[in-house]
């Protein structure tokens, strides 16, 4: 906490909840006279006027040029959130009315549902991470001849999924050389997940080069071929719905940061940037402008919580919007959200 934080009092502080709660409320500048008359304190204008200029001067507010009234800044929003926002959670039948959404999906749909779930509940953008199953590690991998070229790739993983994958050879291979390639394979890939194998098998491709040696080769474009399809399976994406909610905010109304936000959504490096650091907090994260590190989203404000399968997280979801939000509603939307499809994940 800065030392600016520390020296305001309770009513600087009272004043500037009832002011960025105004502003979330209504989009609009806040005057000294409208600030007074819902502050529910006894004090005159000129002494509202006074701590304005206080919180102005430590930089929790600032006045726009159109405008005499004032809107919070990013360390405004800091402040309310960690220390002056009341969040209540959900209520029962409303939990209750989201898990049967979510239990009525199919496993391949919950990602999608839950997305399109934050954005209709917050009337912000919903952005669900697909599960990011590469931290799955390899138990076994072993090879089935089904024809002269056809060979099933048959995988499976420390958490006793098994993935099968055929693969066609470009020569004839007997059962005795798939046997070797997964004796082989098995001594180099137990233990490692599908994107550090593929690192593993990299690497001992340029050594195995240099001794020629042409059953080993085999066996890592057996490997090769067997994890980079499984891994691409995998999706590295994110899901997102309600993009257009933003258009109707007028903090995000500048065609410029649309387009600008747009596009971050389709080039996706910069999201799931943001959503990969967030995979190892503990519950509900809030980036309110530049905190998030992409210029981006300097207008907004980005809420999110990771979700779980056997207390692992393996994805985060979230609601991205204008720092004008009303955190109250959207924070235990979040939250709840995230709890919801970890259940149904794990079911």
């Amino acid at each position: 906490m800065s030392k600016d934080t520390c020296d305001l009092n309770e009513r600087a502080k009272h004043l500037l909840k009832v002011l960025i709660e105004g502003y979330i409320s209504d989009g609009q500048p806040i005057g000294s006279t409208l600030l007074a008359k819902r502050s529910g304190l006894d004090l005159s204008p000129a002494t509202i006027r006074n701590v304005m200029a206080s919180l102005e001067d430590a930089g929790y507010i600032h006045a726009p040029h159109t405008s005499a009234g004032r809107v919070p800044t990013s360390q405004g929003y800091r402040l309310f959130v960690d220390s002056l926002l009341n969040v209540t959670p959900l209520a029962e039948q409303e939990c209750q009315t989201l898990q049967i959404q979510l239990d009525n999906r199919s496993s391949a749909n919950l990602i999608q549902s839950a997305s399109t779930m934050l954005s209709g509940l917050t009337q912000l953008t919903g952005i669900v991470m697909a599960p990011q199953m590469e931290a799955r590690a390899i138990r076994k991998i072993e090879f089935l001849k089904l024809s002269d070229s056809q060979v099933l790739v048959v995988l499976v993983m420390s958490n006793n999924d098994i993935e099968n994958r055929m693969i066609t050879m470009d020569r004839e291979i007997t059962s005795s050389e798939l046997q070797q390639s997964s004796n082989y394979l098995n001594e180099i890939l137990v233990g490692k997940d599908l994107a550090q194998a593929r690192v593993a098998l990299l690497n001992e491709m340029k050594q195995v080069r240099a001794d020629m040696n042409a059953m080993m080769l085999s066996a890592i474009d057996l490997g090769e071929q067997a994890v980079s399809g499984m891994a691409d399976n995998v999706e590295d994406d994110y899901v997102v719905a309600g993009q257009t909610n933003l258009m109707d905010y007028d903090d995000l109304s500048d065609v410029t940061k649309l387009r600008q936000l747009f596009n971050a959504f389709n080039e996706k490096r910069d999201i799931l940037n943001l959503l990969d650091r967030c995979m190892t907090a503990d519950g509900v994260q809030i980036f309110i402008g530049r905190e998030s590190g992409h210029e981006v989203f300097g207008d907004c404000s980005v809420v999110t919580a990771p979700y779980q399968i056997d207390d692992t997280h393996i994805g985060v979801l979230g609601v991205i919007g204008p720092k004008r939000m009303h955190y109250d509603r959207v924070i235990p939307v979040v939250d709840i959200t995230a709890k919801l499809l970890s259940a149904a994940l794990n079911k």
